[in-house]
């Protein structure tokens, strides 16, 4: 007998023997992909996905008549997703690619499941599973290449990456999830056809590159990943600022001992000089506040302290300079930024006149506040009251030297 998946770890979603049932059981319909990988690693699947033999346009008919609904969210590439009461489930009918060119595939259904299986990038990714009894089925010795941490491209790994670019930077980053700790390990034939494909990376969108680098970045095996990356030149034609992967080894090292969980838009800024990080944000189309996170990352921690940095630049950017500069964050645990309990109203009320002074004294307020480590409200109304004696005293005396002035 073969390996079986353990179904109760996916049958108890609420509708899910309903839509086995309407596809037409095992025989027409399997799970396939990361819910048969990580369910057999022990991982809690993120996706639930069912390869078929149905017609699209059957699975639409079947799932209205079992009531369950439908959104055919691709019908060309064959998928219709279900709406279960738990979540959503993609039904993708088995497909065979007719043409690639490196981004997109045009491709014809088919009924045959190694045909389906052929067309996928890794063997541990072309895992089936019956939804009824969990057998598992795998024509191409993906649960061999799974028990021992090996990514491995279906067939020529050459002609898959031509196939579809993005699979150069998919194979990294599953092995930085899925592979084995030793690199030495890493499949052969999938780095040499990597590294030697790796100017096809220019032909995708920033958008999917950085997807998938982000991922990446915050995988269990990342670092020595992205150091065997730079050492085969697979950024050199998308992103040469990428050179040296010892900042980054250092700082997930400080993030496990901080305990603070990785970061890929962290983990990204420690890998460029600082005067690359807009250029690269805006390259890779991040948002507007990942773009400005990552420059505030590589902006050093400066000498205020770790509290008032985090009151001027937020928590997470402080987070982000403080582990990237090697000073500690303990003082930050449990810690929120508290606001200034004082306001320019109050300044006016102690004899300031409206307009730029005021603004300029509470600067001044807040400064001594933070530089005192945030003391509490009767503090802040010393100083408040120190600052605007002192802004009054300057007051008179600069209406006394105009003055004389005026009459010499």
């Amino acid at each position: 007998m073969g390996l079986t998946l353990p179904l109760d770890r996916i049958a108890p979603r609420n509708g899910f023997a309903a839509l086995i049932a309407a596809l037409g059981g095992a025989e027409q319909t399997r799970l396939v992909g990361g819910v048969v990988r990580d369910t057999l690693l022990g991982l809690d699947p993120a996706d639930i996905d069912l390869a078929t033999r149905l017609l699209p346009e059957v699975v639409l008919d079947r799932l209205k008549s079992a009531g369950i609904r439908a959104v055919p969210t691709g019908l060309a590439h064959g998928t219709v997703t279900a709406i279960l009461p738990d979540g959503p489930i993609e039904v993708t009918t088995l497909r065979r690619d007719v043409s690639t060119d490196g981004r997109h595939a045009v491709v014809a259904f088919t009924d045959a499941w190694e045909e389906d299986g052929a067309r996928r990038d890794f063997t541990m990714n072309a895992l089936y599973a019956d939804p009824e009894t969990g057998a598992v089925f795998d024509a191409f010795d993906g649960l061999h290449d799974l028990a021992a941490g090996r990514v491995r491209f279906i067939g020529d790994a050459y002609r898959r990456i031509a196939e579809d670019h993005l699979r150069i930077l998919r194979f990294f980053r599953f092995h930085a999830r899925f592979g084995a700790a030793d690199q030495s390990a890493i499949d052969p034939e999938g780095l040499a056809a990597c590294a030697a494909r790796a100017n096809d990376l220019m032909a995708l969108s920033r958008e999917r590159i950085a997807a998938e680098l982000l991922k990446l970045l915050v995988a269990r095996h990342a670092v020595p990943v992205i150091a065997l990356m730079i050492e085969h030149g697979i950024f050199c034609a998308v992103l040469p600022e990428i050179t040296d992967a010892g900042t980054l080894a250092t700082l997930a090292a400080r993030e496990a001992a901080a305990g603070i969980p990785p970061d890929a838009i962290r983990r990204l800024a420690a890998l460029l000089p600082a005067d690359a990080a807009d250029g690269v944000g805006a390259r890779l189309k991040l948002s507007n506040a990942d773009r400005k996170r990552l420059i505030a990352a590589t902006q050093g921690a400066g000498d205020e302290g770790s509290r008032a940095l985090a009151y001027r630049a937020g928590l997470a950017s402080a987070t982000d300079r403080l582990l990237i500069a090697g000073a500690d964050t303990a003082d930050l645990t449990g810690w929120s930024p508290p606001a200034l309990p004082i306001g320019g109203g109050a300044l006016v009320q102690r004899g300031l006149r409206k307009g730029p002074e005021v603004a300029r004294v509470l600067r001044g307020i807040e400064d001594r506040w933070i530089a005192e480590g945030f003391p509490d409200a009767p503090r802040v109304d010393q100083l408040a009251d120190e600052a605007v004696a002192a802004a009054l005293a300057a007051t008179i005396i600069d209406s006394a030297a105009s003055a004389s002035s005026g009459r010499a």
